[in-house]
């Protein structure tokens, strides 16, 4: 990607994300001169942002990277403990999974600049400036496949099949 379209690109995922806030123009001068580089931005409007532990989060934007190629926003938090997939607004409401929060209308998400680097929460996969963001159906799907694999990683010992020794 050449220098000019990714300045586009960043600027159109600043103009996207800050299409969130209330007042757009406050957002940006924020992220401008908040010294951490980060907004505080309200959910359930432009998207909702459904919260993994990184421990199946990350597994689960692997299998995700596999699948498609159509990936939406990913943050990753201070401690790099939780994980926050973008998914379409009022996903959340209706999200029942254990272990995953989902930040929906009536939340606000700790946001940061797009292309900046921050101490803190920081970008796991950025926002591309199109809007798009992760398929629920999808994600739910790469959460179980990647629980099953964690699942599978834990068990003592594999159980394999050998045919028997032939008689000797």
């Amino acid at each position: 990607m050449n220098g000019d379209t990714g300045n586009h690109a960043r600027r159109s995922a600043v103009e996207w994300l800050a299409s969130a806030a209330p007042d757009p123009g406050t957002c940006r001068w924020e992220w401008e001169r908040n010294p951490l580089g980060v907004a505080l931005l309200p959910a359930g409007r432009v998207w909702d942002v459904l919260v993994l532990s990184s421990g199946l989060g990350y597994p689960t934007l692997d299998v995700l990277s596999r699948c498609t190629d159509r990936l939406g926003p990913v943050l990753a938090d201070f401690g790099d403990s939780r994980m926050g997939f973008f998914v379409p607004p009022g996903t959340a409401a209706g999200w029942l999974a254990t272990g995953v929060r989902g930040a929906g209308l009536g939340s606000w998400v700790v946001v940061p600049h797009p292309g900046r680097h921050t101490s803190g929460v920081r970008w796991v996969v950025p926002p591309d400036g199109t809007g798009t963001l992760t398929d629920p159906a999808a994600l739910e799907l790469a959460m179980h496949e990647a629980a099953a694999n964690l699942a599978g990683a834990d068990r003592p010992g594999d159980f394999t099949v050998r045919e028997a020794d032939p008689p000797g």
